[in-house]
């Protein structure tokens, strides 16, 4: 079955990027996997993984507007935990943890870069 198996994001300070997600994969349950010719290969727990990367057409990296990487944590109080050590490591929030309707718990932030993640937990689709 296909599935997601890396994403990226780019990083106009790769030095400062690493040091972001190199704690925040750790509080994921992850780690720094091996670099790659521009970037930085980390997974996320058992999920997919993710690269921090320098763009390769050497212009500026910058945020989509629209974009966001979603990522879903183990259990709903691991939405606050995740959302307050993406803050202390420099992040912006952009959504304070909490329901969403009837959909589970969210948080939101952007990382130094700018670049905007999720983490969230839902009972919905687990059987």
């Amino acid at each position: 079955m296909p599935a997601i198996g890396y994403v990226c994001l780019g990083t106009n300070d790769f030095e400062r990027a690493c040091a972001f997600y190199d704690a925040l994969s750790a509080e994921l349950g992850g780690k720094r996997l091996f670099p790659t010719p521009h970037g930085q290969m980390y997974r996320l727990g058992s999920g997919a993984m993710l690269m921090v990367t320098r763009p390769y057409n050497q212009e500026a990296q910058h945020p989509g507007n629209g974009n966001m990487i979603a990522i879903n944590v183990d259990g709903q109080q691991d939405v606050a935990r995740i959302h307050q050590k993406a803050l202390s490591l420099g992040a912006v929030s952009e959504g304070e943890p909490g329901p969403r309707g009837a959909f589970g718990d969210f948080a939101y932030f952007r990382d130094p870069d700018g670049n905007k993640l999720c983490v969230f937990w839902s009972e919905r689709g687990k059987k």
